[in-house]
């Protein structure tokens, strides 16, 4: 009886969602305005390509069946993974003016800004296992040999235009020294010393017939399918309208000199902006604070216009607060004490003075203290 019960129960809120889908009642929450229904091409389609294809204006020996199977497999790969694709496509409308216009001023292809796709997919924080970060991933090493800054406070390779300049100049080294954007492509993922001694040993200095490490073999395929996808995205089953896609970035830049560590709150606040959108212009900008010297900042465009005025003025003020929330650390203290004792989380106890939670304080030490609810404790001068 009971399990007759919920069985009609059950059928009653069934239909009733049925009448409200098909009649349009109230009840019924539609999250997207439009849907639009699905239409890809079939994947054996995907991977009909019109030949001649080139790389850099070189072309591909796409009339070998193997590179042919090679470059098949990775627009398989790529047209299946949908949801990259279609950001892939957002973000390119961000970032490649940019790209583009650096390329054809150094007079380098076009084509180069796909290694920037395949690399870290646009996205200035991406980072592998190897210690490569950025758009155009760069490890340390080779990021201070094209004159990135990399340390605790700054770290251009997540800086799109110094990256770029910097991938540019790396990349065209590479093609002095190999005499082929495949080459120097297939450099620039493996290492030109690793390359090098492939080639003397094979005795071979032709990309397509070269064994190399397989990331390396399938690395300018897959610059070619981000290509062959992002040129015509119709034809792969990826329909964006203009509006679809995620704007290019729009700044000013200032010049900003700090003579001590300054919080990029205060950059913000200069800029008639948020801490977030500061971040978010300069990814390069690591912590909380800008460093001591000068730095090109950028802020929201239009923002520029009184910038270093209010600039002057908000560190002014901070620092006139600044000298009246200082604590002298007494015996028995902890940062975990003093934190409860201002009602203040650790966490921006630590931001505050730039601290580990390991860091050891000492009587007579000068502690930062931006009080929310003072628990019956005063600041000392």
């Amino acid at each position: 009886m009971l399990i007759n019960r919920f069985k009609k129960k059950f059928l009653i809120i069934i239909l009733f969602g049925v009448f409200s889908v098909l009649h349009g009642s109230s009840f019924y929450y539609e999250p997207f305005a439009v849907l639009t229904p699905s239409n890809f091409p079939s994947l054996n389609s995907s991977i009909s390509i019109r030949f001649p294809l080139n790389f850099c204006g070189e072309p591909v020996p796409m009339k070998i069946p193997e590179i042919k199977e090679r470059m098949e497999k990775e627009m398989l790969l790529a047209v299946w993974s949908r949801s990259q694709v279609i950001l892939w496509l957002k973000r390119s409308n961000r970032y490649f003016p940019h790209i583009e216009h650096m390329l054809s001023a150094a007079g380098v292809p076009d084509d180069l800004k796909y290694l920037c796709v395949i690399e870290s997919a646009m996205r200035a924080h991406a980072g592998s296992s190897k210690g490569a970060v950025g758009y155009w991933q760069f490890v340390r090493t080779t990021a201070q040999k094209y004159d990135l800054i990399v340390d605790s406070d700054i770290d251009e390779r997540r800086n799109l235009f110094k990256s770029t300049d910097a991938a540019i100049r790396y990349l065209k080294d590479l093609y002095q020294l190999f005499g082929s954007w495949s080459l120097a492509a297939a450099a620039y993922n493996m290492g030109e010393e690793g390359l090098e001694s492939e080639i003397t040993i094979q005795k071979v200095k032709d990309y397509y017939k070269l064994y190399l490490p397989l990331e390396t073999q399938r690395y300018v395929f897959k610059a070619l399918a981000a290509k062959l996808i992002l040129t015509s995205p119709h034809k792969y089953g990826f329909r964006l309208s203009k509006k679809d896609l995620y704007a290019p970035i729009q700044f000013d830049r200032v010049q900003v000199n700090c003579t001590q560590d300054v919080p990029i709150q205060i950059i913000a606040q200069s800029a008639n902006s948020y801490f977030k959108k500061i971040k978010d212009l300069n990814p390069e900008i690591r912590g909380y604070y800008l460093c001591k010297g000068v730095h090109g900042v950028m802020i929201p465009k239009g923002s520029s216009p009184g910038f270093h005025n209010r600039f002057k003025r908000n560190m002014n003020t901070w620092l006139q607060q600044e000298k009246m929330h200082i604590y002298v650390v007494e015996k028995g203290d902890s940062l975990t004490s003093i934190a409860d004792r201002f009602n203040v989380p650790l966490p921006a106890l630590l931001i505050w003075n730039r601290l580990s939670p390991r860091k050891h304080i000492y009587p007579g030490d000068r502690i930062l203290v931006y009080p929310q609810k003072s628990k019956n404790m005063d600041i000392y001068p």
